[in-house]
This record gives structure tokens, sequence and C-alpha cells, in this order.
């Protein structure tokens, strides 16, 4: 069996979130099938610009072709595109303008997709919103295998992409918040497809001791892996640490690992490495108290993941369904949705080791179960193999293009109401956890036990940290998060970081320095 893993970029020192994806399943892959990787000559996401060279060339084992992409990518272009697609009524037409504007466009890739597609028995195309895996799907409908790759933005909600969700052969998904999105957008239900995610490249031994000399970090700290960008809520993070800071003079550090791309504050506990090695990374989260993930918008966190797996917990933006949902199904992380709860749940993690270490237990168990590359692997060939089996049953493929005059008619809703009127919250119920025998527990008073599969955004405020427990059941959030064996009410005695005073109940902290609260 011959299989295409199509990405809009591709390389050793290509470290995109889906690109890395795309990479990690070639070289897996290839233990089973025989494996080509089809991209592009772009190096930079930004522009596009054709940097590496055209041809054949092998990374890793694997064989990669890459074709030229046609121009750079116009950001002016592109955001006028946007701004009409995203906020107007607007047509098919200026949603293919769209795509091309957003690149990275290459005819020539699509072209030899379609002109070698009996060379390969499938074709496995990352990232639904770019140029190469929309055409070249529609291109190889009966042998396209789509990794969405989605998030929760407004490009999911434009009309052309539901038909290929509809009428590829499957689609492996990165996490139930993502498939459940999907079916919502484009009623695909009846595609074969897969919750499958990725695994990583954690190594059996990592050295926290190494790093800590390495970099003179001594102090205990919290680490955030990636790019540094408002787009990934970190703007938001380092409001919320500094005030973190300023109620807790003894706290945790920050540390920061990636490359910015907005300033960053210059205070005496952020610290900011910039760039580093795989070694580097897996020892600094090794020796961290925990990961902070602040992104709104994911389809799997890989860090994450990759916390999890060498036993750490992670501190995790409630707002964003997919890390809301991996931490309640784990059971190992706590999340937050605003200034209040970002401040108490790192104060608890940092306060409370004997919860961090078992959300952490909680963490390497959960990833063992559902993201060691054995699981990883057996997910892919099992569906390459269905796939095959049922090469000759009847599908209702990838539906034609609508005429001329359709084309250009402006009756497309704008992008982001779509994408507004969507269900929010995080899967609660999934094939997973049906048929797990559940253990018996307390039901807090007041707590219903049958909420349904899929919640809007709820806080946790009312939901104080729990003694860890064995992880992800059926449970409802209110009855997911972790809390320690003898619960103080966390909101209630802590000065409030808006300078409103605490609640009534509980001990006052004393106040901030300078004698006035933060």
């Amino acid at each position: 069996m011959k299989v295409a893993i199509v990405v809009q970029r591709y390389g050793a020192d290509v470290n995109g979130g889906a690109e890395l994806h795309a990479r990690y399943i070639a070289e897996h892959l290839k233990r089973h099938v025989e494996v080509e990787v089809l991209t592009t000559c772009a190096r930079d996401y930004i522009t596009w610009r054709n940097e590496l060279p055209e041809g054949v060339e092998s990374v890793h084992g694997v064989p990669v072709r890459r074709f030229p992409v046609a121009r750079e990518r116009d950001p002016r272009e592109f955001g006028r595109h946007s701004e009409r697609v995203f906020t107007a009524a607007h047509s098919l037409n200026d949603e293919l303008a769209w795509l091309d504007a957003e690149g990275p466009a290459s005819p020539a890739l699509v072209a030899y997709i379609r002109q070698q597609a009996a060379a390969f028995d499938f074709f496995i195309f990352f990232s639904f919103r770019y140029y190469h895996a929309f055409h070249g799907a529609r291109a190889v409908a009966d042998k396209a295998i789509l990794v969405p790759t989605a998030e929760r933005d407004e490009a999911l909600g434009l009309g052309l992409f539901a038909p290929v969700f509809r009428g590829v052969r499957a689609i492996m998904y990165n996490s139930f918040e993502e498939r459940a999105l999907i079916q919502q957008v484009s009623g695909n239900h009846a595609v074969p497809g897969v919750v499958v995610g990725v695994g990583s490249e954690v190594p059996s031994r990592t050295d926290p001791e190494r790093f800590r000399q390495r970099h003179g970090m001594y102090d205990r700290f919290a680490v955030y892996v990636g790019r540094i960008d408002e787009n990934k809520g970190c703007a938001e993070l380092f409001t919320f640490f500094q005030t973190y800071a300023r109620m807790e003079p003894d706290g945790l550090s920050l540390v920061l690992i990636g490359h910015p791309v907005i300033p960053i504050p210059d205070h005496p506990r952020i610290r900011h490495l910039g760039f580093v090695s795989d070694e580097d990374k897996f020892d600094a989260i090794a020796a961290a108290d925990l990961l902070v993930m602040p992104s709104y918008f994911e389809s799997l966190s890989m860090v994450a993941l990759e916390a999890w797996a060498l036993g750490k917990p992670v501190l995790a933006n409630g707002r964003c369904d997919v890390l809301k949902g991996q931490s309640i199904r784990s059971n190992a992380g706590l999340y937050y949705t605003g200034i209040e709860e970002f401040v108490e749940a790192l104060r608890t993690l940092g306060d409370q080791r004997g919860l961090a270490a078992a959300l952490g237990a909680n963490g390497r168990e959960y990833f063992r179960r559902h993201y060691a590359w054995p699981v990883i692997e057996r997910s892919y060939t099992d569906m390459l193999d269905r796939l095959t089996r049922d090469a000759g049953a009847a599908r209702p493929g990838m539906e034609p293009w609508p005429g001329w005059w359709a084309r250009r008619r402006r009756t497309l809703p704008p992008a982001r109401e779509v994408v507004q009127q969507l269900p929010a919250g995080p899967v609660l119920k999934t094939e997973r956890d049906r048929g797990r025998p559940s253990r018996p527990r307390p039901q807090s008073r007041g707590t219903d036990r049958r909420g349904p599969e899929r919640r809007g955004p709820s806080s946790p405020r009312d939901r104080q940290p729990k003694a860890a427990v064995p992880p992800a059941r059926e449970a409802s959030a209110d009855r997911t998060r972790p809390k320690p064996a003898n619960p103080a009410p966390a909101h209630r005695d802590r000065p409030r970081p808006d300078g409103r005073p605490p609640q009534r109940g509980g001990r006052r902290r004393r106040p901030g320095p300078g004698g006035r609260r933060p």
C-alpha cells in the first residue's frame, strides 16, 4: 500500500503544529506502508515564499516531493478578503478568492495529485483550510483522508468547506470537540471518522537538573511552550500572571519557550529563553511545576500531551473547548475562564504539591492510554484497512461545483455568524468512556448526574479543586475537576484581583505590598 501525506510545509526544522503533526504521522506510518510526502517549497507560513528547492529529497528516511508556490501571500489583500467573507454576506467566488489569497497556492502540487492518483492508494491531507487540502481532496475524493486540524475560528464557517467534509473517504479528528464542530457545520455524520490525535517523540529520560544549571533557573516555575503571540493568548497570560505575581510575592515564576511575535514584559519573574532544542524543551517541562496553555483556539495541544506524558499538570484556558475537554476527560489539569480563576488555580497548583503530582500521574496514564504511538499507529492502519475493504461500497462522493451564476450570488452568510451559532463547550461523554465500568462517587448536593453530552461554557467557580481520582469518566464537568482532600473555599477567603474585598466567610489574607490589595 502506498500513501501520500499532503501538507502545506514540511521539514525537520518546520515546527508548526499541523506540519509537525504531519511529519510525525509520516515517520511512524512508514513502518506499515510506503509513504511519500507531497508539499510546497515554502518555509515561512506568513509569506509562503519559495525557499526550499523544488524536487525530491529525503527527510528522516521519508521521500519528500516539493512543488513551487505560485505567488507569495499579500497580508493586506488577504485581510480584505477575510473581512468580506467573515463579516458580510458573500458568494462562493468570494470564498475561493479568500482561499487563493490565504495560500499557499500551488497549482503544480494539485496537478501532480490529479495526474498521479492511480499511483497512490490513499492521500492523507492535513489542514482543511488551505489550498492544497481543498483542491487536492476534491481532485481525488475517493482516495482522500482528511486530518482537518480545525479550530473554532471563522474559517470553519465558510460554505466551501462543508462539501469537502461530506465528500472525503474518511476523517481523522484531533479531538472530540473538533469532531462535534465539523459535524455540526457540515452534517457529515455518515463519513467514517475516528478521534485519534497524534503522539509525540517524548524522550524516555529527561534531566530537570541539566535544564536548571544550563539556564540558571533554580526557582519553581510554570512553563509556556509555543509561539508567543496574542492569537495564542499570551498577552492575556502576561496580564494575568503579573497580577498573580503581585498577590503571591513568593510564588511561581513564568518561563517562556518559543519565538516572540509580541513584546514580552520586563518582569523579574518572567524569563524568556527563545527557541530551544527538543532536549532543552523536555528538560524544561520536566523541571517545571506545571505547563500553562493560554490559547483560545486549538484542535489539539501537542505540548499539553507532552506535559502529561512527563507527569506534569496543565493549567488551560477554559474558553478553549478542546483544552477544557481534555482537562476534564484526563482529570490531569485545571482550567480558568478569567483572571480570578487563573490566579486561584495557579496558586492551588503551586501550593498543593500532592494535588499537582496526582494530576500529573493522571496525565501520564491518559497519554499512555490514548496517545502512545502504538495506539496512534493502530488507529491509522485500522482506518486504511477499513477503507480498503469497503472500496466497492456505494458512497455519495464529492458534490459537484455549483453553476456559473450560483457561484456568484452573494447569498452565503458571514462566516463569523455561522461559527457563533455552533454549540460550544467540551464533549463530556465519548465512545472511549462508554462501556468502561464507573466507580461509585459521592454526589455533590445540587449536582445533576444527567448532564448532556455537550455543554456550553461554564465557570469553575463553583467547582473547587478536588482530590485527584482515576482519569476520565462520564460525569458532568462539575464533578470531574480535581479537589484537595480538605478543600478550602477558594474564592471566598482570597483577595480578588480586581481590588474588590473578599466575599464574606473565611479568613482574610494580609494586604499586598504597600498595604493595598492588587
